[in-house]
């Protein structure tokens, strides 16, 4: 089964502009995600999609694959779609391109079900939350999962909500059915082909999830546990804390 690493890259950006070529320890970011996700076993090929020259040229120069698409996707899984159309591959992999601190294990750990079962059409990972400031902080994405793994909600806000212990959050939270979402995806080619056919849905309005419009729309995705979380770059102070990292 064949196994491809789609790593959106977009140059705008409200809070970082630049952001994937931010140098780190004298590499762009983007290169770090690249030469990551290429360390993965069940990987076959990485290719960067972006709209943006600037990106492009900076991927070809360290001897990446680089696809050039269109600029006005209104999500990254249609950019993700578009690359997509024109892959001989069964399975894509959405890493994005603010993650260099990615851990090949990761990727992995997420194509290992669909590997195994052609079922699945869609995977992504949850890991277990650090604290009860995680639970509750919205900016964290939660995630709960039937008996089969399988997501049944993704939500910014706590839940579930334990109605009889809710007086005493401090002694329970860790206790909760809940996990918090790590943004890694991966797709059946052909299901991410119909991705944009579907329609933008009410709770994906609300929460702001995007995958929120694959539950919505009656598709299952199985969330697959990890121990490993990842450091994303979404503003200049990670970059430094990223730098600090990989520099040690």
């Amino acid at each position: 089964m064949r196994t491809t690493v789609i790593i959106p890259a977009r140059y705008a950006s409200t809070r970082f502009p630049g952001k994937p070529l931010a140098d780190i320890c004298g590499k762009p970011m983007i290169q770090w995600v690249y030469e990551r996700s290429s360390l993965c076993r069940s990987v076959d090929q990485v290719i960067v999609a972006t709209d943006d020259e600037r990106i492009a040229a900076v991927v070809r120069d360290f001897g990446g694959e680089v696809a050039m698409t269109r600029s006005d996707h209104p999500t990254g899984t249609d950019r993700l779609a578009e690359v997509a159309a024109g892959l001989d591959t069964d399975l894509i992999v959405n890493v994005q391109g603010d993650e260099p601190l990615i851990e090949p294990a990761m990727i992995e750990a997420a194509v290992k079900p669909l590997m195994e079962d052609a079922s699945i059409l869609m995977g992504t990972l949850k890991t277990p939350l650090a604290s009860l400031e995680e639970y509750l902080n919205p900016n964290v994405v939660k995630v709960v999962t039937d008996q089969q793994g399988f997501a049944l909600y993704f939500s910014r806000a706590p839940i579930p909500y334990p109605r009889d212990r809710a007086d005493r959050l401090e002694e329970c939270w860790s206790d909760l059915p809940v996990a918090k979402h790590v943004g890694l995806y991966v797709y059946r080619r052909e299901f991410l082909l119909q991705y944009p056919t579907f329609v933008e849905t009410p709770l994906e309005r609300f929460e702001k999830l995007e995958q929120l419009r694959v539950l919505e729309h009656g598709f299952r995705i199985r969330a697959v546990e990890t121990t490993l979380t990842v450091q994303g770059v979404d503003t200049p102070q990670d970059l430094e804390r990223v730098r600090q990292v990989l520099s040690d």
